[in-house]
């Protein structure tokens, strides 16, 4: 049963409550402790319930492992229309403005992709709410594909025009 609920906890609130309950429940500490016994955690008796919970759920390594992008915005020439593209400053300049197309250069630890050096070509565009025109993406070299907000600069297809 208690292995059951562990699979369950997904926020800080679920782990407050199962901490509770195996402070409350010596028959739950017990299984508890048994667990951590099996999975190699040591001195556990010392433990409030919730940090035995943590200690079960053993999330630390994986809260570190950074998965979205981060975009460099730095001078680059662009591989399609070969023109010089500075910094965009305040909005990250990851695409050529005149003809869309970019370098596939995100930063992700531990992507093969990474900093791949593929063209980005457009391949599809959306209009957002609040975030405007979406420029989607894929790069040529490794098959990514993303999405990127327009610049209010971007010479965009005829018919979409970003919010004010």
């Amino acid at each position: 049963m208690l292995k059951e609920r562990l699979g369950t906890v997904r926020s800080r609130g679920q782990v407050k409550a199962l901490g509770l309950v195996l402070d409350a429940d010596p028959e739950a500490r017990a299984a508890a402790e048994r667990l951590a016994r099996v999975r190699g955690i040591g001195a556990t008796e010392e433990l409030t319930g919730k940090k035995l919970v943590r200690s079960l759920l053993d999330r630390a390594d994986g809260a570190q492992v950074r998965t979205n992008p981060i975009h460099r915005d730095e001078h680059f020439e662009c591989l399609h229309c070969l023109k010089a593209i500075e910094p965009g400053g305040a909005q990250v300049r990851d695409h050529c403005p005149y003809c869309l197309h970019g370098r596939h250069v995100d930063i992700i630890p531990g992507d093969r992709a990474a900093a791949c050096g593929g063209l980005l070509a457009p391949v599809d565009f959306s209009i957002e709410g609040r975030a405007g025109v979406v420029i989607v993406y894929e790069c040529t070299g490794c098959q990514h594909t993303f999405r990127v907000r327009a610049h209010a600069d971007d010479e965009l297809p005829k018919g979409l025009r970003l919010n004010p």
